[in-house]
């Protein structure tokens, strides 16, 4: 009896939380607005129609989720541009994000080129190839901390986690 009551309580609460998440998500406009908050660095240049995802292609993780995303934005082509920072030709001051800075978490530039990095990186990458939904979910008051840590972690460990622990600065190549 006390499980199911806790049960119950439980269900009360995730029910309640929901409820208020709902209610802060009233309209497409809440996404726009999250993007808005959530942005970290303008670099006051002018706009584009194109959001620039800057990845490491030498990160498998990485590659796995930017090959999803990448099938997601068929539809969507000069929408979103993948721009892989472990190729040599990559050039840092063209976007305003620096290899080393591009390492140490997830970086987006939107249409405005805004400088968008960690959670809400994800948030406006999300969004660009049609899932807004989730960029929305991960950025509610609720989720957004557990969010920021756990991405957190990755972003500490991704290096360690895929043979690289020992780059600090240049390229980043797996160890033989």
């Amino acid at each position: 009896f006390l499980l199911v009551k806790s049960l119950y309580k439980t269900k009360m609460a995730i029910r309640l939380a929901l409820a208020g998440a709902l209610r802060y998500i009233d309209s497409r406009t809440s996404v726009v607005n999250a993007q808005r908050l959530f942005c970290l660095q303008s670099r006051g240049q002018g706009s584009s129609n194109t959001i620039r995802v800057l990845y490491d292609g030498e990160c498998p993780i990485c590659v796995k989720e930017i090959s999803f995303l990448q099938f997601l934005k068929r539809n969507r082509a000069d929408k979103v541009d993948f721009v892989d920072i472990s190729l040599p030709e990559y050039d840092g001051s063209k976007y305003g994000v620096s290899y080393e800075m591009a390492m140490e978490e997830m970086t987006v530039i939107d249409e405005e080129n805004k400088i968008h990095r960690g959670v809400p990186a994800f948030t406006v990458m999300y969004s660009a190839v049609g899932l807004g939904w989730l960029g929305t979910f991960i950025s509610l008051p609720l989720f957004r901390p557990i969010m920021e840590r756990a991405y957190g972690v990755f972003a500490r460990n991704r290096l360690k986690w895929t043979g690289r622990e020992g780059c600090t600065t240049g390229r980043c190549a797996k160890k033989s």
